[in-house]
């Protein structure tokens, strides 16, 4: 019956994969099938539970990997043993292997000559020097005796002798990483789960046998139903009784302005990363600090951001960039030094200033400039990914002056609109055999807020399709709107008015479009359809996208950090918006 009511037996192997060894040992045990048992053994020995994996060995017999890891262990009296279990068993390879582990000359000796092998034999007792065995051998070997060649040193195949015999590997118990599960566990500490493990229905515990005490090979009496007593009882110990001394006697004590010699160490200082934790509310400063869970707070607080996903790797580069590291000797620990923003050589030692920032305002610039260029080439693609990425960035900078703020906020809706518009335009491009759907999103792809080049090829390509659909009405307007941009491109301009000139005789619509350009409307982020004036939204606390009612709590489709209609005291980037 499985351990688990309910569940198949390869849910072992999620359990050896959870971390919780002792669990899959019980699991491992009540199915007790050969394949379960080696994937517990690759699991322990991943974690380093040396012990776990000897007795998984002993369970399937396995002792070419036991040998094996009493080798890597420097477990030399167990690898002595199991080189007698291979000559019982009449294993020859197995024996020549354990006693090549134990750098047994005279057994390998032993097992080449009992096989026939006299000549590598005679050749292994020469190198190595046993003279007395090599003479034997040739005696037997008489002219057969090979000849070794000289001017030439053997390398001599002999083990490393282990320095001492390790058991399991320390473990640390660490917690689930904050960008796999968001702000979920903030708050929450490796006691708690402890707590809830315990109180989980996990089956009993599992008693086990101390392995070190075990025959190698024997495999029946790992596993006890009883208790597991130890070969010596607690004794009573020394049993002395108490003295009744006689009251003690005033000593005069030293004055307590007397000088000491023992040396008192200074008190330590606040390092500078507790300094830039406490001194700033800036997400960025926090997260150049290294203190990633305060820095997911504030983005969370400030702007509903709940997928720190995108931000781990802007997260690591805040905190490497601010930090110098100097290495001393091999044998000494890194030495890490705090980057400050602005120092100079004049500046106080006692004053400490804010990090260096690896990210920059101007670096969103160049990044938006090349966004443009990608859109304006065609690479739709590559352009999306630039203005996602400024996107991504923009909660991880700081600026100085509320002008520079102004112009943080400003760049967050432009580069909105681009990623709302190249979303839909992709999106077209995919759905080639809906020619209605592909109509409307070329139509709301020209309501984006974009620059006026990209505008106009916006406006051209919706007037094309329209007119190949023979939407001509809906055509004209297009083309009207085009020309009202004064083109630059005479081409553009040539193109407009021969549409609006073949619309004016039949200004009609084969298909009804849900698109309506007399009414002013957003289009929703995630559905692409139109919310017109006075219809209900919901918006992203940070992008401002807009979407319709039943996108609220999902996650914003545009910036793909925020959850849409959540609360948030807005964008905080300068030092400047807290005094």
């Amino acid at each position: 019956m499985p351990l688990f009511p309910g569940r198949v037996p390869c849910k072992v192997g999620e359990i050896n994969e959870s971390g919780n060894i002792q669990i899959a040992v019980a699991s491992a045990t009540a199915i007790d099938e050969k394949d379960y048992w080696y994937r517990l053994g690759v699991e322990a020995l991943r974690q380093g539970n040396a012990g776990i994996v000897e007795y998984a060995y002993q369970r399937t017999k396995n002792f070419e990997r036991l040998s094996f890891l009493y080798l890597i262990t420097g477990n030399i009296e167990k690898l002595s043993k199991m080189m007698k279990i291979a000559e019982v068993k009449n294993d020859v390879m197995g024996q020549f292997h354990n006693a090549l582990y134990l750098g047994d000359v005279r057994e390998r000796v032993k097992i080449l000559e009992n096989v026939g092998h006299l000549p590598l034999a005679y050749i292994t007792a020469s190198t190595h020097g046993l003279q007395d065995v090599a003479e034997r051998l040739a005696a037997k070997l008489g002219d057969n005796a090979p000849s070794l060649p000289e001017g030439k040193t053997a390398s001599l195949l002999m083990p490393r002798a282990p320095v001492m015999c390790s058991g399991d590997w320390p473990l640390l118990r660490v917690m689930k990483g904050i960008f796999e599960g968001g702000l979920d566990n903030i708050g929450r500490g490796a006691a708690d789960e402890e707590d809830e493990a315990a109180d989980g229905d996990w089956g009993e515990e599992l008693d086990m046998v101390d392995v070190d005490g075990l025959q190698n090979g024997d495999v029946t009496a790992i596993l006890e139903d009883g208790e597991v007593t130890a070969e010596n009882e607690e004794e009573p110990g020394w049993e002395l009784e108490d003295l009744e001394l006689p009251p003690e006697a005033d000593t005069p004590r030293a004055s307590v302005n007397a000088r000491s010699s023992v040396f008192v160490a200074p008190t330590p200082g606040m390092p500078v990363s507790q300094i830039w934790v406490q001194r700033s509310s800036l997400a960025a400063e926090h997260a150049a600090a290294g203190n990633f869970d305060t820095a997911m707070r504030l983005l969370s607080r400030q702007l509903g951001i709940r997928n720190f996903a995108p931000l781990r790797p802007m997260f690591l580069d805040l905190h490497t960039g601010s930090h110098s590291y100097l290495r001393a000797f091999s044998s000494a620990p890194v030495i890490s030094l705090a980057v400050e923003r602005g120092w100079n050589e004049s500046a106080s030692p006692n004053v400490r200033g804010p990090p260096a920032l690896v990210f920059s305002f101007s670096q969103l610039e160049e990044k938006l400039k090349a966004g443009y260029k990608a859109t304006t080439t065609g690479k739709f693609t590559e352009a999306l990914r630039l203005f996602i990425s400024i996107l991504h960035t923009i909660p991880l900078i700081v600026v100085e002056s509320r002008r520079e703020v102004d112009e943080v906020k400003e760049l967050i809706i432009i580069v909105k609109d681009y990623v709302l518009g190249l979303q839909i335009e992709l999106k077209r491009r995919e759905v080639k055999d809906d020619p209605v759907r592909q109509q409307e999103l070329a139509a709301y792809f020209t309501h984006c807020n974009l620059q006026m080049p990209h505008l106009r090829l916006a406006l051209q390509n919706a007037m094309t399709v329209c007119f190949k659909a023979k939407n001509l009405a809906t055509a004209a307007n297009f083309a009207r709107r085009l020309l009202e941009t004064n083109p630059t491109l005479e081409s553009q301009a040539r193109t407009a008015r021969q549409v609006l000139q073949a619309a004016e005789r039949n200004m009609t619509d084969s298909a009804q479009l849900n698109y309506d350009f007399r009414n002013p409307f957003v289009t929703c982020g995630a559905t692409y359809v139109p919310i017109y004036r006075g219809q209900k939204d919901v918006s992203c606390p940070y992008c401002s996208s807009r979407f319709v009612p039943s996108q609220e709590g999902q996650l914003c489709t545009v910036c793909d950090l925020a959850v849409v209609g959540a609360d948030a005291s807005g964008l905080l980037c300068s030092p400047s918006q807290i005094r």
